[in-house]
């Protein structure tokens, strides 16, 4: 096992799971699918990943119920698949959350320009790195209580938001206008992308898939954290079961709020804008004429990308911690703080954050745009491996005399679920940059973006396969035992809220 105490509560983990699901993506990616797609392809291509990804979530649940681990997912293939593959994916995962930590700086930074361009773009990345590395540096719990604290604010905001969008689009705005399904009529519920047709508009849909996906992105946290987490067999499974009801409430819900407020010809939906400004909460706002509340929403907008930064930051060491853990790195990265933080995987993960000033030549939207694209199909390949990892899990259950009824956490519809999920992010993961082999489409900068990071999976995996000479772990020699003893000794008095203030969090927890 390692070094690192369980320093993250109930209420942490929750929120943890709660703000995974909450991002950028949400709140400005969101945007540009409604521009390309319209609004019922974004709501079913946000319906069908959401349940890809609740299947995924049921397999990751499971193995992390049964057996926490610092990192995990990196561990878990490398007992139950083949080390070559938990090299691969960690690796992938670290640089991904490492760029993806980039991401979400960047896009803070296009959200503090809504107020002020004037000042050097620069100033802002480098607070804003700062701020993260406070928060992650010091002490585990630390960085639970500021996703704890960032969580609500955003889970009290899309809940407003969502109030606001049933209010408006039933009349109650200033201007009295009943809105209905009217954008849905005209211009179109589902516009055409590329060809025309119903194949245009099929390709329209396929491309909200891949938008899906990045927003999506980091719903796997609550799998890093447990191996940090108190009581991770009653948290986990509570976590992994709400992403579902998360799922459903925040995008799919979101995502049809959206579509009767703006329509998808809207022309700042189309042009952007700086910050908030390209938010479709926010043009709907504008455009129901609420002159007060785009500033605020610009500011949880801030505060969430801060807020995903800083977990990206958590993750990315603990990916980092976790492939050290099996071998795959310097051990000096096992070194911990007093309070059991990894200080030179953070430190390691934190400089990748420096390719955020990139933005200060290339614009802070393009870098956006080109790292979303990179880290896509990153995250992508994590949540296959994660698939491939538990199928080789249940099998070395079943071959070493473990029924799964006895599991603390048993997912149902299994192997199905991990199937169905393994092939829908497999098929978007070959299509995903379908749109550069259409005719007057192609551009190098954008199939690089949309396939590098196939290469680089296949070569880690390719090299220490080579390197080591390892070999497809055998289902009878799985490795399921190692560090469970010791986690099944643990006793965790249960948690009862002790005031009405906790009452409140593990309500809407």
């Amino acid at each position: 096992m390692s070094n690192i105490p369980f320093s993250l509560k109930s209420r942490h983990i929750q929120f943890i799971a709660l703000g995974g699901t909450i991002g950028t993506g949400l709140f400005l990616g969101i945007g540009s699918a409604f521009a390309t797609s319209g609004p019922l392809s974004v709501l079913l291509g946000y319906s069908f990943t959401g349940l890809a990804i609740y299947g995924m979530m049921m397999c990751l649940g499971e193995m992390c119920t049964y057996l926490p681990l610092p990192g995990a997912i990196p561990q878990y293939c490398a007992r139950y698949v083949d080390p070559a593959m938990g090299f691969a994916v960690g690796w992938n995962n670290w640089y991904a959350s490492s760029i993806i930590l980039c991401v979400e700086i960047s896009a803070a930074a296009v959200v503090i320009q809504f107020w002020n361009e004037e000042i050097n773009i620069a100033a802002w990345i480098s607070i804003i790195i700062v701020i993260i590395i406070f928060l992650n540096i010091f002490a585990v719990s630390i960085y639970g209580e500021a996703e704890f604290i960032f969580a609500s604010i955003k889970i009290i905001t899309i809940v407003g938001l969502l109030i606001l969008a049933l209010i408006l689009d039933l009349g109650g705005g200033p201007s009295r206008d009943r809105l209905g399904f009217r954008y849905w009529k005209n211009p179109g519920a589902m516009k055409e992308y590329i060809d025309t047709g119903d194949s245009g508009r099929f390709l329209g849909l396929f491309k909200t898939l891949i938008n899906a996906a990045f927003s999506y992105g980091g719903v796997e946290m609550v799998a890093v954290a447990a191996g940090e987490a108190a009581d991770p067999k009653r948290n986990i499974p509570k976590a992994v079961r709400r992403v579902f009801w998360r799922i459903l409430f925040f995008y799919v819900l979101g995502s049809l709020a959206i579509g009767v407020l703006v329509p998808s010809n809207e022309e700042k939906l189309l042009k952007g804008g700086a910050g908030a400004a390209r938010s479709p909460w926010v043009i709907a706002i504008y455009r129901a004429g609420i002159p007060a509340l785009p500033s605020i929403i610009n500011a949880v907008i801030l505060t969430s990308a801060t807020s995903s930064g800083n977990a990206f930051l958590y993750t990315g060491s603990r990916y980092l911690f976790a492939v050290a853990q099996n071998g795959h790195a310097p051990k000096f990265l096992l070194k911990c703080s007093k309070r059991g933080v990894p200080y030179y995987c953070v430190g390691i993960t934190s400089s990748v954050s420096l390719l955020t000033y990139l933005c200060v030549s290339a614009g802070a939207n393009n870098v956006f745009i080109w790292l979303a694209n990179i880290t896509t199909i990153a995250q992508l390949l994590t949540w296959c491996s994660i698939c491939i990892a538990y199928l080789r899990f249940k099998k070395a259950l079943e071959v070493q005399g473990v029924s799964r009824d006895s599991l603390v956490y048993k997912t149902p519809f299994q192997p199905y679920t991990a199937w169905f999920a393994l092939i829908f992010f497999s098929m978007i993961i070959i299509f995903n940059g379908f749109a550069v082999f259409t005719k007057g489409r192609w551009l190098i900068d954008d199939f690089l973006t949309a396939y590098i990071g196939l290469p680089i999976y296949f070569c880690l995996y390719l090299l220490y396969r080579v390197w080591k000479r390892s070999s497809f772990v055998k289902s009878s020699e799985a490795d399921i035992w190692t560090g469970k003893a010791a986690l099944d000794a643990e006793v965790w008095p249960e948690r009862i809220p002790r005031n009405w203030l906790e009452r409140f969090w593990f309500w809407l927890a």
